[in-house]
């Protein structure tokens, strides 16, 4: 685990934020939680200490076991018996299978979202990647990263096909730090910044094969690009 400032600043949420958004603690607890596991600064394998987190993010241990619940239900975090939570580790098997099945997944829904998506919908990705663009000429990644993963999120919810969207929930979960360590050195977050503009130029075309295309060399570039730091 890193230092605790390091861990407050990641924590850290804008004042407007927190004035706009109301969430129940154990919520606040858990985004802040998954942020700290996404960006490694809580590493894999690390057995997650209540005491110190508790005095990290200002919480009782009440909300922060809510936390870690709605985390292992997720996939992010394991409960292991006689060292409680852990964080997941994936192996290189592991991020294979899961981006396999991620690729078949989004490769349907990319077809099914450009025949079925509803002009509302087309541009509220756009909106989504616009802003998206904003955060990576900040070079915000956190943020970014966020926005990324939503996009994928719309596109797959696009797709009108539920069962579509809950096997991919489920896989993208667990995959988080995977996908953000993919946007590590600007010329592996400037290739994926490209494919995600040719995604929405695909989307919006309505062509669902180009679309497809993209989003499967999207997936296979993912390991390509996190393949070193597993």
């Amino acid at each position: 685990m890193e230092t605790k400032q390091e861990v407050r600043e990641a924590v850290r949420e804008p004042a407007e934020a927190s004035r706009i958004i109301r969430r129940p603690l154990q919520e606040e607890v858990a985004i802040r939680l998954r942020d700290l596991i996404t960006q490694g600064l809580i590493a894999p394998g690390t057995r997650l200490n209540e005491a110190v987190l508790c005095v990290q993010l200002g919480v009782s241990r009440t909300p922060l076991r809510e936390a870690v619940r709605m985390l292992a239900g997720e996939g992010l975090v394991e409960l292991v018996p006689a060292r409680g939570a852990v964080v997941r580790r994936l192996t290189r098997k592991d991020v294979l299978d899961s981006l396999a099945v991620l690729k078949a997944l989004e490769v349907l829904a990319g077809r099914l979202a450009c025949a079925e998506a509803p002009e509302a919908t087309i541009a509220k990705i756009e909106a989504l990647h616009a802003e998206m663009m904003d955060r990576y000429a900040e070079r915000n990644r956190l943020a970014y990263f966020k926005l990324n993963q939503a996009i994928h999120t719309q596109i797959v919810a696009a797709s009108g096909n539920e069962t579509l969207r809950w096997a991919h929930e489920a896989i993208q979960a667990r995959m988080k730090h995977i996908r953000f360590i993919g946007n590590e050195g600007p010329e592996k977050w400037a290739s994926a910044v490209a494919e995600h503009e040719e995604m929405v130029r695909s989307l919006r075309a309505r062509d669902g094969e180009a679309l497809a295309a993209v989003l499967a060399l999207h997936l296979d570039m993912t390991y390509e690009r996190v393949k070193d730091a597993i």
